[in-house]
């Protein structure tokens, strides 16, 4: 079976998924969605619009806020100073980020809704950033991260600002996995390590050598011109552009959990360099640490809304066993998309998913820029895009299982 076949099969087989995806009652407004293997992308599609209001037509260059899409490229980042010697996973965090040593445990509220806090007894360790054990939330994940904020005055991850991820531990370090603001202190450890912005870093160590120009945490003009809108989708299922939603341009923090923006070619070349071993980025060994189960017998899971205008409750593919690396959730088990055992993939907030398959030396990435979190018409057309992958590659003797 010759490549350009493999190609065009896919073609027919997702541009009817992309076109469906937008097409349906309660579908999303537009998306753009890329499948590549190691030598390069073997499907690029784009449907819908950029804009409900504008009827701007979605293209495969369209920029998308990537949200905790970001997470894997600060993942890297930081895998880079260990490889050289310039940080070790089990150092304290404190030894670069003295800050982190003044967040308190959060254990509940008084009768006035203030929070009861004390000092953590462990230190929060670079691992435990890495690996989502330190005990931090989010605002939106988390009904007591919210209203510590709330009583406390903590703005919102979406300012920006270093400020906006100084909150609680609600838990002490290193008991259980919990989603939250982890890799952004990670991205501070990376500045404070290299003394320069972790965009900067990021520039040189990551995207040169990729090759990824059109990404970063401030749009040039030409991203600007190419940005999706943000849009809301009300309980009724109404979706209403939000346009005015965009991160602060240019941000107080290269916020190194959710604050990158790039058209999806550009990530799926850090897909690829994860499919083949570290592409003169990483070592092969190093992408194999990152690929690894990091929680031991501890498992990652669902997530629960505290915030129904960013999130709903929900849990990638409920009964299957899932964990965590460094930094991508691992599916312990085969997923019913097709996906085999020990594989990666995560997520963005404004709905786009992506998964890396090194086995098979496959990944894909979904973009949609919906709220809230895991919305009925775009997490459906992600899970119909990666079961069609699966099953196309499958029947021209591409993958295994």
């Amino acid at each position: 079976m010759t490549r350009q076949a493999v190609k065009d099969a896919l073609k027919e087989t997702l541009d009817k998924v992309l076109d469906t995806a937008v097409g349906r009652a309660g579908g999303a407004p537009g998306v753009v969605a890329m499948v590549t293997d190691r030598d390069g992308n073997i499907y690029e599609g784009a449907a819908g619009v950029r804009d409900l209001g504008k009827k701007t037509p979605m293209t495969t260059d369209t920029v998308f806020a990537l949200f905790s899409t970001t997470k894997a490229i600060t993942g890297t980042a930081l895998m880079k100073l260990v490889e050289e010697g310039k940080v070790s996973l089990d150092d304290p965090v404190k030894k670069y980020v003295p800050e982190i040593a003044e967040i308190p445990v959060l254990e509940g509220f008084d009768k006035d809704g203030q929070p009861k806090l004390r000092e953590a007894k462990t230190d929060v360790t670079i691992n435990m950033l890495m690996l989502h054990t330190a005990g931090f939330g989010y605002e939106f994940f988390s009904h007591e991260d919210r209203k510590y904020r709330e009583a406390k005055g903590v703005p919102s991850i979406l300012t920006s600002t270093f400020d906006s991820v100084k909150s609680v531990l609600l838990f002490e370090p290193g008991e259980r996995w919990n989603y939250g603001v982890n890799i952004d202190w990670v991205g501070k450890v990376v500045e404070a390590v290299s003394s320069k912005r972790l965009g900067e870093v990021m520039a040189e160590r990551i995207f040169a050598p990729l090759d990824m120009s059109d990404i970063g945490f401030t749009l040039s003009p030409s991203m600007m011109e190419r940005r999706a809108t943000i849009h809301s989708r009300s309980q009724d299922g109404q979706l209403t552009p939000k346009p005015e939603l965009i991160l602060p341009q240019s941000p107080e923090m290269d916020m190194g959990g959710h604050g990158l923006y790039a058209s999806i070619g550009e990530y799926t070349k850090f897909i690829r360099m994860i499919l083949n071993d570290g592409a003169g980025v990483l070592k092969p060994e190093t992408v194999a640490q990152m690929s690894q189960n990091g929680l031991g017998e501890l498992k990652s899971g669902g997530w629960i809304s505290s915030d129904p205008t960013l999130a709903n409750d929900g849990e990638f593919y409920p009964g299957v066993q899932k964990s965590w690396s460094y930094t991508f959730q691992v599916n312990d088990e085969p997923t019913p998309t097709g996906r085999p055992a020990g594989q990666l993939m995560w997520s963005g907030l404004a709905n786009l998913f992506y998964w890396i398959d090194r086995k098979n030396g496959i990944g894909g990435y979904w973009a949609t820029q919906i709220f809230p979190f895991q919305d009925v018409g775009s997490y459906l057309g992600f899970l119909e895009f990666e079961s069609a992958v699966y099953s196309t590659l499958k029947r021209f003797g591409q993958i295994t299982t």
